[in-house]
C-alpha cells in the first residue's frame, strides 16, 4: 500500500482512522478532533502540510502505512523491542507519564512487545557502563538509546564501535532555527539529537564587587578567578563536554587554566542556595534548567555566554536492523508533545523546528563539531582533557 500524498489530510483519516495519532504526535493537533479535521484537512494535502512544518515525507509516509499495515511489522517469536537510556532528571516523570501510554497503544496496535527502562540522567556514566559493557555485537545492542553524552556513545571500545549500525530516523529534515549555524544534524546519518543541555553562568553579584561581569568561557580563564568558580564535576555528561569544547577553542594551557578556577563541584542546586553566604564561589556553571531556581531580586545573576553556551546533546541512538518497529518509537521522542516538555519544562532545547524554544535572541550554543569528534578518539581525549585539569587544580 501506498498513501498519495497529493491525498487530503481528511481523506487519509476518514479511510484509515489509525493514522489520527500519527498526525497528533508529529504537531497537528487539530486531526485529534473531528470538526477540525474535517475543516482543517479537508483543505490540505498531506505533501502541503509536511512543507508547512518541514517534515520529512518520506518518512512520514512509512510512518502511515506501518500503522495502516501493522501486521507487516509483526512476527511469530520476534523478541521485544528494547528502549534504555537516561532521561534528564527535570523531565523525567512527564515525559514517561507521555511514553507509557504511548507504549501501550503501539503495543497493541503492532502486536510487538516493548520493553524499556529509563532511568534518571543522575544514574550517570555508571550506569550505563553496568548495561553496556556486556555487549560484544550489534545484536546485543538495545533498539533504542537515549542519553545525553560523549564518551559513551563515541568511545571506539564502547558504543562508537557500533555506529555504523545506527541510524537518524528523524521525521523533520532540518533543525530548529536556535541552531542556525551549529552543525548539530550527522552528515553521515548515524546520530539523531533531539535536544541539548546548555551550559550557562550564575554570577554572585555580591561576591563579584566591582569587577566586570564574565560574559565569556575564556573570561572565567582569567586569574581573577582562580579558585572562584563552581563546575558541575559530578555531571559527567556536561562537564566532559566543557573540557573538550575549551580544550579545542584554547589548548591545553586552557584546560589546565580551568582547573585552577575551580572552587567547589556542589550540585547547581546547592549552589543556588550558597548565593547569600561569602563563601560562595563568584560563578557557577550549571545547566540552564537550574536558572529557574534563583530568586527573583537576589544576588545571583543568570548569563548566557556571549561565545555561546556550551552544550551536552540528547542523542538517540536506533539500529538500522530495527528499523521497522523502531521508527513510531523514534518519532514519539521526536514529536511536537515530546519537544515542547522538553524545550519548555526543561529548558533544554529542542532540534524539532516547529517548536518555540523561548530563548532570547543572541542565545547562541558551543559545541566541537561533527568533523573534529569524527577525528579524534573521543575517550582518550576526555581522559587526557581531565588529567590537564586535574594538573590545574594541583597546582
Amino acid at each position: 500500500m501506498r498513501i498519495d500524498p497529493d491525498a487530503t489530510l481528511y481523506e487519509i483519516t476518514e479511510n484509515w482512522p489509525e493514522t489520527v495519532p500519527v498526525f497528533t504526535r508529529q504537531g497537528f493537533p487539530q486531526m485529534a478532533e473531528e470538526d477540525l479535521r474535517r475543516s482543517f484537512g479537508s483543505r490540505i494535502s498531506l505533501r502541503q502540510a509536511l512543507a508547512l512544518k518541514n517534515l520529512d515525507l518520506d518518512g512520514f509516509v512509512e510512518q502511515l502505512e506501518a500503522t495502516i499495515e501493522p501486521e507487516a511489522t509483526v512476527a511469530v517469536g520476534v523478541a521485544p523491542t528494547r528502549v534504555v537510556g537516561l532521561l534528564p532528571c527535570p523531565v523525567r516523570i512527564p515525559l514517561l507519564e507521555a511514553f507509557e501510554p504511548f507504549i501501550e497503544d503501539y503495543q497493541r496496535s503492532t502486536g510487538c512487545k516493548v520493553e524499556y527502562e529509563l532511568q534518571a540522567a543522575s544514574m550517570g556514566a555508571a550506569w550505563i557502563d553496568e548495561n553496556l559493557k556486556h555487549v560484544s555485537r550489534e545484536e546485543d545492542l538495545p533498539e533504542l538509546f537515549i542519553s545525553a553524552g560523549f564518551e559513551t556513545f563515541f568511545d571506539p571500545k564502547g558504543l562508537g564501535r557500533f555506529r555504523d549500525a545506527f541510524y537518524d530516523g528523524l521525521p523533520y529534515k532540518t533543525f530548529n532555527s536556535s541552531f542556525d549555524g551549529v552543525d548539530l544534524r550527522d552528515p553521515e546519518g548515524r546520530y539523531s539529537v533531539i535536544s541539548v543541555v546548555p551550559a550557562v553562568f550564575m554570577v554572585n553579584m555580591n561576591e563579584l564587587g566591582d569587577q566586570p561581569v564574565p560574559q565569556s568561557w575564556e573570561d572565567l580563564l582569567d586569574p581573577r578567578f582562580e579558585q572562584r568558580v563552581s563546575l558541575p564535576v559530578g555531571d559527567f555528561d556536561l562537564f566532559s563536554a566543557i573540557l573538550i569544547e575549551i580544550h579545542r577553542r584554547y589548548g591545553e594551557d586552557a584546560v589546565r587554566r580551568l582547573g585552577r578556577s575551580l572552587a567547589t563541584s556542589m550540585h547547581p542546586s546547592q549552589m543556588i542556595k550558597l548565593g547569600r553566604k561569602s563563601s560562595a564561589p563568584i560563578v557557577t556553571i550549571m545547566p540552564y534548567f537550574f536558572t529557574r531556581m534563583a530568586k527573583e531580586g537576589g544576588p545571583m545573576k543568570a548569563v548566557w555566554p556571549s561565545d555561546g553556551a556550551i552544550i551536552s546533546p540528547i542523542f538517540l541512538l536506533a539500529r538500522k536492523s530495527a528499523a521497522t518497529q523502531v521508527q513510531p518509537i523514534i518519532d514519539f521522542f521526536a514529536s511536537k508533545e515530546i519537544a515542547e516538555i522538553l524545550a519548555h519544562k526543561g529548558l533544554f532545547p529542542s532540534t524539532r523546528p516547529d517548536v518555540d524554544n523561548r530563548l532570547d535572541s543572541g542565545s547562541t550554543f558551543g559545541w566541537p563539531g561533527w568533523e573534529f569528534i569524527r577525528q579524534q578518539d573521543v575517550a582518550s581525549l576526555i581522559e587526557r582533557c581531565q588529567q590537564l585539569f586535574d594538573e590545574g587544580r594541583e597546582s
